[in-house]
């Protein structure tokens, strides 16, 4: 019984991916800050679930507003969401979809200190960044045809079109899956150990 109880426990842990979130500091080192371009800024990442944001502001001039789309729109706290002014302000990312953020400081909005980020599902498999497309679709991959010549023209093509950069994988989903393998590994020659004493 205490063998089959072991085992069932090893089995459910290493299928059970453990991701640890990414820390992202907004608008890296320049902060949250007036002359910082937030869109920009956002536009090469990937906000995944379990992620965290972290804003570093100079807490006497700047606070950080989580708000509606509304909100954001029209740079209003008058409904905010949750408010934080500790000037070192690590915020979860707990759901997907987007999420919005503003200094509700008299200007500052309207002078660009806005953000808005999708917060995607968290996932097992390595991600691929994607470039914004301004759409909704889902991203694709392209694919790659070995190249042909065309028939009848005798030539190669001039340029061969670029190949599609190598997916990068999710550093979180490396790290964790590494650990559980060998968190694992340890778990299975243990078991294999007491059957054998």
């Amino acid at each position: 019984m205490g063998r089959a109880l072991a085992l069932s426990f090893l089995v459910m842990f290493l299928a059970s991916p453990t991701v640890f979130g990414v820390d992202h500091t907004v608008g890296d080192s320049a902060g949250w800050a007036l002359n910082t371009d937030y869109s920009t800024w956002a536009s090469g990442k990937t906000f995944t679930v379990g992620d965290n944001l972290v804003f570093n502001y100079d807490s006497s001039t700047h606070q950080v507003d989580q708000v509606d789309k509304s909100g954001y729109d029209g740079c209003s706290s008058s409904n905010i969401i949750k408010n934080y002014n500790d000037g070192n302000s690590k915020v979860p990312l707990t759901k997907e979809g987007k999420v919005y953020f503003i200094c509700p400081t008299p200007g500052h909005c309207s002078g660009g200190m806005k953000l808005e980020i999708n917060v995607v599902a968290a996932s097992t498999t390595p991600t691929t960044p994607t470039t914004p497309s301004g759409g909704s679709s889902p991203p694709t991959t392209p694919s790659n045809p070995s190249p042909s010549t065309p028939s009848g023209s005798g030539t190669t093509p001039a340029a061969t079109p670029p190949a599609a950069p190598s997916p990068k994988t999710n550093a979180a989903v490396s790290v964790s899956s590494g650990i559980t393998h060998l968190v694992g590994s340890l778990v299975v020659a243990a078991i294999g150990l007491g059957f054998m004493g």
